[in-house]
């Protein structure tokens, strides 16, 4: 590839192909995220890092080896690394005395550092530990986010959103039953977010909707609140600006109910009654006996007028 007046060239099929996959679309591709480590890394730091990927997995690119940055320093690295393999998510863990056990989620809009929130792990149980049967990969999960903090808290309103994006998936047009087992559900209580996942269980109910239990799979972990770094509004807005190709286009003369009941307005013109075609009716006929009558009538005055 070649490089001209800062617009890069291909030279070849595979190139151009290259290119193509990393141009940009109307509808993005789902989500990758880079899951990495620091210099200093601990144990825990470890296990927890596979076991987010194993979540993660497909879209997710685990770096094995340590990179020594700070990304509340200097974010330049995580800004190359993210161009190279084309992630907009990132989840960094480092370890040390003054931040023990530090995980750091964080999101990229233009190759460049959006949002980021750094979490300390208080207390962690990897998905090795619970011996339970797992669900597949590549399972969507549902998320379940209980607590007022993450209504009424800006820094747990982006959590928030942040989770959702790290989390939730591809896209998808329609969901079976049988395919909503993985649930994930973090509650903000004290100070402290927990993270728990577990697996749904469809139990005879004898009746057609199953009975739903569920069941703890693991990893589950307890974090705190610690640094974060948010973007600023006019940054937040423009990197959810949606294209107007996507917008839907509305309708004209036609309105919703509070209960969802379309309703739609037809424009007539002006209607000339006079030309209406009535519904006949056999009892306003006029009938022969009245027609008699009448006739009777006429030729009674026209007497009257002969004489006078």
């Amino acid at each position: 590839m070649t490089q001209l007046d800062g617009v890069v060239k291909p030279k070849s099929k595979r190139s151009k192909r290259f290119l193509e996959s990393r141009a940009p679309k109307l509808t993005e591709d789902v989500k990758s995220a880079m899951i990495m480590k620091g210099g200093n890394t601990s144990l825990t730091i470890t296990q927890a890092l596979k076991d987010i990927y194993s979540l993660k997995k497909p879209n997710a690119v685990l770096y094995k080896k340590k990179n020594i940055t700070r990304p509340f320093e200097d974010s330049t690295s995580l800004e190359f690394f993210s161009k190279k393999t084309d992630c907009s998510l990132f989840l960094f863990g480092s370890h040390n005395k003054k931040r023990p056990n530090n995980f750091i989620f964080g999101r990229l809009f233009d190759f460049h550092v959006l949002d980021m929130i750094e979490l300390g792990i208080e207390k962690y149980v990897s998905l090795s530990d619970i011996k339970t049967s797992k669900c597949p990969e590549g399972t969507k999960p549902m998320l379940v986010f209980a607590g007022e903090a993450f209504d009424t808290d800006n820094d747990h309103k982006r959590l928030k959103s942040l989770l959702i994006d790290f989390f939730r998936g591809p896209t998808v047009p329609a969901v079976r039953l049988a395919g909503l087992e993985h649930v994930l559900h973090f509650t903000a209580l004290e100070g402290k977010i927990y993270m728990r996942s577990y697996r749904s269980l469809l139990k005879k109910s004898g009746c057609r909707t199953p009975r739903i239990e569920l069941e703890e799979i693991g990893p589950s972990f307890d974090f705190v609140l610690r640094r974060t770094h948010l973007a600023s509004d006019d940054l937040y807005k423009l990197a959810h600006r949606q294209p107007k190709a996507l917008k839907p286009k509305k309708k004209k003369n036609i309105s919703h109910d509070a209960f969802g009941t379309k309703f739609g307005r037809v424009h007539m013109q002006k209607q000339d009654l006079s030309k209406l075609q009535t519904r006949k009716m056999k009892g306003l006929k006029k009938r022969k006996g009245e027609v008699v009558v009448e006739d009777q009538d006429v030729q009674a005055a026209k007497v009257a007028k002969v004489d006078n």
